[in-house]
């Protein structure tokens, strides 16, 4: 039996879900094991209930929840719909690795927030030490915080959270860094609001627990970001990011 889609609340006030894979338009789909405990098992959701999908790449789904048996959760998926939510301030996010839920913080609230990309930096105070094993598992754990921010948030696009990289090794990769480079600094005399309305994406580098030292500064510096700091108080390293960005949103996006 074909479900009537035309009678369906809102798509944003819908659970939401991230399908990664294609996504038939009118037809059936499985979602991953993942996906089904989550609907099934956490969120209790019954057959007949309307969800959307997105598949992070700018578009989401109307679907019908149809099944729910052991073989996992099946939908029927109504029409496609190109909604785009993202910030027309593009952002990318250098983060120095803070330890634990501090980091998730950053990265969900990022993603709320409008972010384009996170990079992950080992910097010379960051508290949190990662080998190559224990960094991979920690990005593919960012990665699942980013695509439940999108979910909750309504963003049909999964910001990048990149590998890994050391502070200077991302710095040698100038050109990544095109366009207007800030640097977070408690002893900057430069304050967000003094720049002039960027025309191009934004870097935005934010340090650790104990902040960048001296020689990551001018490093920084040397590379062409300009110090800013967030008012007269020293932010935490999970709220001087979202402040940032928050600010920036507020001043050049759409807050």
């Amino acid at each position: 039996m074909w479900h009537n889609f035309t009678t369906m609340p809102d798509a944003k006030s819908l659970t939401r879900i991230y399908f990664p894979g294609e996504i038939p338009v009118r037809g059936e789909c499985m979602l991953p094991p993942d996906q089904a405990h989550h609907v099934a098992r956490v969120l209790r959701l019954a057959v007949g209930e309307a969800v959307t999908l997105f598949d992070g790449e700018g578009a989401e789904y109307s679907a019908v929840i149809v099944s729910i048996a052991k073989p996992g959760v099946t939908l029927n998926v109504g029409e496609r719909r190109a909604v785009d939510r993202e910030s027309p301030l593009q952002v990318v996010l250098a983060q120095a690795i803070s330890s634990g839920e501090r980091m998730d913080y950053t990265v969900q609230k990022a993603v709320e927030l409008g972010v384009a990309r996170i990079q992950p930096l080992g910097s010379g105070r960051s508290a949190v030490r990662l080998d190559s094993s224990r960094a991979e598992k920690r990005v593919a754990h960012w990665r699942a915080i980013a695509i439940a921010a999108c979910e909750q948030c309504g963003r049909n696009r999964v910001p990048q959270v990149l590998p890994v990289l050391s502070f200077s090794a991302w710095l040698g990769r100038g050109t990544e860094h095109d366009g207007v480079r800030v640097m977070l600094s408690p002893h900057a005399q430069v304050n967000l609001r003094d720049l002039p309305r960027p025309s191009a994406m934004v870097t935005l580098l934010a340090g650790p627990e104990g902040g960048f030292s001296l020689e990551e500064q001018r490093d920084a510096e040397t590379a062409g970001f300009t110090p800013v700091r967030l008012g007269p108080r020293v932010l935490r390293t999970e709220t001087a990011a979202v402040a940032a960005l928050a600010a920036m949103q507020t001043l050049w996006g759409d807050l």
